[in-house]
């Protein structure tokens, strides 16, 4: 065996068994770290991702509420970092992920990874407070080991609120919560994201956008309030205009809750078993909407050429699958019925007929349609979402025909010839369009001198089918 061998096998950094450890998997301990009350009131955090390049919020502390691989060096190579994480006023152990969906395995291997480099960075002499996670009730043997009973300790509730088209996930949560409370008796339990009424202990709330780079540095009012159980919370006056300038991550589900609907739009996807609903849309062109077995819709019809009549019929169908992990609906390709359609007929175990219609008023507004984030439109792409809207005085649709995604000028026919639907140029239909298989792709397309990927928030909506 060779000096370099030798010295690699013997490493501590290989070895990772240089601090003391609880339980039967031996996981390290974090000392507990002590903070006055006045260093945690009002208190900020700044992503590790953030602090690298940062002099001027020394005064808050380091989360790793962030996708792993924005901070696996730490891990890997931990002195990097320290003497930067030492100018904090303390750090938060590395949230390595315990995603339900993972190898126990795996959820084991992160928990130690998430003590072990606490326990270093508190060896440097750096303030940590442990990051509690857990997954389902089978990791309750090993997730909350490490942590001295009566520690002040971090978790963060972002993943598994309801938010965007997500249903919460509050009932795995408050499972594992109780079980942490009992187990390691915080002395206090630092909140990333709004506290759920159910928590109990004294709660410091950080408002995880103000945490954000959006207001590092900027001026900030916070409002303190007392809860009837003690709970201590921190509320602040100022909402930012997005939320997702920050990415949070790992805990409950890796796809986050179940989809539910968010626009008044979308609840027609639900319904009574056999039901038709009947909705229109700000262009005053109507849908049919059929509810399956399951209350929820298994085809739609659309009594529209979406500005695209030279690909698709009108009317015309599209399936409406589920079969995704986070149940939302995926309208499929169009159905088109160039010699007419098919009655419109609900199928209801071996019962076929004319079902009770549901007319249902009203639509989204413009402001409902916005795209508000490049992100909620790469999800409407994901799930073939079918878009009509208008920029620099142009139609424009994006619609799924033949599995792929195309993009051009909205249009209508007139004596044979084709014109954009709103400034009423003359159009050949597919000249100029793009085709494409992901929404990246379409955000490249060019529109009246823009790239869209420039401009998809601020674009007029007229049509959006999910």
């Amino acid at each position: 065996m060779t000096e370099e061998n030798y010295y690699y096998r013997t490493s501590p950094m290989f070895l990772r068994n240089q601090f003391r450890g609880s339980g039967k998997f031996d996981i390290p301990i974090i000392p507990k770290a002590e903070f006055s009350d006045s260093e945690l009131e009002n208190l900020l955090l700044i992503g590790f991702d953030k602090a690298k390049n940062d002099e001027k919020n020394l005064d808050r502390i380091v989360h790793f509420f962030l996708y792993d691989y924005k901070f696996e060096k730490i891990w890997s190579r931990p002195d990097d970092y320290v003497e930067k994480l030492k100018q904090y006023k303390g750090v938060l152990s590395p949230d390595f992920s315990m995603y339900l969906e993972m190898n126990r395995t795996l959820q084991l291997y992160n928990t130690f990874r998430n003590r072990w480099c606490g326990a270093y960075l508190a060896e440097k002499g750096i303030r940590v407070i442990p990051t509690v996670n857990w997954g389902d009730e089978t990791t309750f043997d090993f997730c909350f080991e490490g942590i001295p009973k009566g520690s002040v300790v971090a978790v963060s509730t972002y993943m598994v609120q309801e938010h965007n088209h997500h249903s919460d996930q509050k009932e795995f949560f408050l499972k594992g919560y109780q079980e942490m409370l009992k187990r390691i008796e915080p002395a206090k339990i630092i909140c990333y994201s709004e506290p759920f009424p159910e928590m109990q202990g004294e709660i410091i709330h950080v408002d995880y956008e103000l945490s954000g780079w959006k207001y590092q540095r900027k001026g900030r009012e916070s409002l303190y309030r007392k809860r009837t159980n003690d709970t201590m919370v921190y509320k602040t006056t100022i909402q930012p205009d997005d939320f997702w300038m920050t990415v949070y991550k790992g805990t409950g589900s890796a796809y986050g809750g179940q989809w539910k609907p968010k626009k008044s739009d979308d609840e027609r996807f639900l319904g009574k078993p056999g039901e038709i609903k009947v909705t229109y849309d700000k262009n005053g062109e109507k849908r049919l909407t059929k509810i399956g077995a399951d209350g929820r819709t298994v085809k739609e019809r659309h009594f529209s050429y979406h500005n695209k009549e030279w690909c698709h019929t009108n009317p015309h169908d599209h399936i409406i699958l589920w079969d995704n992990p986070i149940g939302h609906p995926d309208p499929q390709g169009p159905i088109n019925y160039p010699d007419g359609a098919p009655e419109f007929k609900y199928y209801l175990g071996d019962e076929y007929g004319m079902s009770k219609f549901t007319v249902i008023n009203g639509s989204n507004s413009f402001e409902d349609d916005r795209f508000k984030t490049i992100s909620e439109f790469q999800w409407c792409m994901k799930f073939h979402g079918e878009v009509e809207f208008e920029w620099k005085g142009k139609s424009y649709s994006i619609t799924h025909p033949e599995g792929r995604i195309n993009i051009g000028e909205g249009c209508y026919e007139k004596d044979g010839k084709y014109y954009n639907v709103i400034s009423h140029t003359e159009y050949t239909p597919g000249e100029g369009d793009l085709w494409g298989d992901t929404a990246d792709d379409i955000l490249e397309f060019d529109v009246g001198g823009d790239k869209l990927r420039d401009v998809i928030t601020q674009v007029k909506v007229w049509s959006r089918s999910i």
